[in-house]
């Protein structure tokens, strides 16, 4: 996952990270084009070797021999989450792990007092399911902010092929990784972040992971709502909602309902120039 700059924290503590639909400059694609012709088949199997997200995914730095070793037993199905369904829910039995192969999930987290608290936003490309491996028991509930496909990835199958292909295991071993920096990361920086700057960084997480991704970073739908980020970035939603206006009106981005565009991610980044890491 890309950091958003070297002295910003990933606000991201998920392996990424919002479906967000892109539009604008004609170079850029939108997401729902780069995907396959047959994204809505619930019962085909997506090999490694040709799925549009081989590079962002664990897969990526294989060779093409070692591709066509896990091509048939990898991913033993594309499952369907349908808008506002649970993947998974804290507690169930932990035996796959899932790749989203298109559309957003958030991870949630049910507190004392009964509140949700949102831990995560997550993308194309990326894992949900990684906090089950050492309890046997999921730990969060994944729920789809649209409707979404997930590889579902056997956790058994997994071990065996990490013995088999070296490479995949060190990939795999590489994301835990990633996430638990990540993870650490947000605890230090969320609480010496003001709120402009919480904003500030998640939006410059959000544009920079989709610029890795071949997308436009400019403009953005969010697929969750300001209450959902401001839960994740522990604000208030009046907070997040007035740091939105704020921002619009000093140049450095237009606001409508849920279509941000960025007019000025330097102004964003000079925010974040002052933050301790």
């Amino acid at each position: 996952m890309p950091d958003i700059h070297s002295r910003v924290v990933d606000l991201q503590p998920r392996t990424a990270r919002l479906r967000v639909l892109v539009s604008a400059k004609p170079a850029a694609r939108r997401y729902a084009d780069a995907l396959p012709a047959h994204v809505f088949s619930s019962s085909r199997k997506v090999p490694c070797s040709t799925c549009h997200l081989r590079e962002s995914c664990l897969p990526v730095g294989l060779t093409d021999d070692e591709l066509e070793h896990i091509d048939d037993r990898l991913v033993t199905v594309l499952r369907k989450v349908v808008h506002g369904d649970t993947l998974f829910r804290a507690g169930d039995r932990f035996d796959s792990l899932f790749e989203i192969w298109t559309g957003f999930f958030k991870t949630v987290i049910a507190t004392n007092q009964g509140r949700e608290q949102v831990t995560g936003f997550q993308m194309g490309g990326e894992l949900l399911g990684v906090d089950g491996i050492d309890s046997g028991r999921y730990r969060v509930d994944a729920v789809a902010l649209e409707d979404a496909q997930v590889c579902v990835i056997p956790y058994a199958v997994l071990e065996t092929l990490g013995r088999e292909v070296p490479s995949l295991q060190k990939q795999f071993h590489r994301t835990m990784s990633r996430e638990i920096v990540n993870d650490h990361s947000v605890m230090l920086h969320l609480g010496s972040m003001h709120a402009e700057e919480r904003v500030a960084a998640f939006l410059l997480n959000l544009t920079d992971r989709l610029r890795a991704r071949g997308f436009s970073a400019s403009s953005v739908v969010l697929r969750m709502s300001r209450e959902e980020i401001g839960s994740y970035l522990g604000l208030r939603l009046e907070t997040v909602s007035r740091t939105f206006s704020k921002f619009q009106a000093n140049g450095l981005l237009f606001v409508r309902e849920r279509q941000i565009q960025i007019t000025d991610p330097v102004g964003l980044q000079h925010l974040l120039d002052d933050v301790t890491v």
